[in-house]
């Protein structure tokens, strides 16, 4: 409890611990989305084509601004979606492999692009490479502003089309039938996504991004059968696991935050398994020894009453 007090103390660790809170909060909320979905790799692809450009997006402003990031990868995970669209509507290639393909060619091309900066002699490149597997310390108090209003903005969105986001995941024919854009809330959905890689790449970065979008809402998943429900427990549990991550990390020594945050969202995982009330794996033990029991008691039954018959 003193480390904690301590750590609350800092005013930087503060903003880091608001900031993967904040990061947690929306990808959990914007994460059950892409996996009712059924998108759960597409998150991956969009986590990785955000990299190119993220290095564009530097190469051209020469600044490393959040807002300038966020530019490039909305392009580059639009051109991503375009492209897996592309292959899987007019080739006999599935889905999946589409996506495969995509991600490879996206991040190989933001790999080359992110050696060229670093060989570039730019004074200002130094920790670009970091966005691969980000670095929560690096934040500052207008990384925080700015992750903060774009939160909001996400969960804003995602509540105020709730009720049309909920219809695309479950079926979308039926929405399409009632009059809805469906390929347009697809591709809002997607840009959601889009918009909550950026905003994670600096904490947690573009290779463990996707476990942060769908991890919560999986965990979430076991404890419930309602949707609003499961968004309320995927935000949370994103937040805490934010929250957990930036503690432990500062109380080790060399302990990166983001990793950290990815591996507290997978205990709550691996919590939800064994503890959920219905899909737990505790729950269906007790099931099958109940249902068990009331066999063996229902046939022990069943002989007494019979052998009274036979006397």
């Amino acid at each position: 409890m003193h480390s904690i007090l301590e750590v609350l103390s800092d005013p930087n660790l503060r903003w880091i611990l608001m900031g993967c809170m904040l990061l947690g909060l929306s990808s959990g909320v914007i994460g059950c989305f892409a996996y009712l979905r059924k998108q759960s790799l597409m998150g991956d692809a969009l986590a990785h084509a955000a990299l190119p450009g993220v290095c564009i997006a530097f190469m051209v402003t020469g600044s490393k601004a959040i807002f300038g990031f966020l530019v490039g990868a909305v392009v580059a995970g639009a051109a991503a979606t375009l492209a897996i669209g592309f292959i899987t509507r007019y080739t006999r290639i599935k889905q999946d492999a589409a996506i495969a393909a995509t991600l490879s060619v996206f991040f190989g091309f933001g790999i080359m692009l992110l050696t060229e900066i670093q060989h570039s002699g730019k004074g200002n490149q130094s920790g670009l490479d970091k966005f691969l597997f980000g670095q929560a310390a690096t934040m500052v108090a207008t990384d925080i502003y700015t992750m903060a209003i774009i939160s909001i903005l996400l969960i804003s969105v995602c509540a105020l089309l709730f009720k049309e986001f909920k219809l695309i995941s479950f079926d979308p024919g039926f929405a399409k039938g009632l009059g809805y854009p469906v390929p347009l809330l697809e591709q809002g959905i997607m840009l959601l996504i889009v918009i909550a890689v950026v905003v994670g790449i600096q904490a947690v970065g573009v290779v463990l991004m996707a476990a942060l979008l769908i991890t919560p809402a999986v965990s979430a998943r076991y404890w419930t059968e309602n949707l609003g429900i499961m968004v309320i427990l995927a935000g949370g549990g994103g937040a805490l696991s934010g929250a957990a991550g930036t503690l432990l990390s500062t109380m080790g020594n060399n302990l990166p935050t983001g990793p950290i945050c990815v591996l507290s969202a997978t205990a709550l995982f691996m919590v939800s398994i064994v503890f959920a009330p219905r899909r737990g794996l505790l729950s269906k033990l007790l099931t099958r020894l109940a249902v068990r029991r009331q066999v063996v008691l229902e046939s022990s039954t069943g002989t007494g009453t019979r052998k009274e018959e036979t006397a």
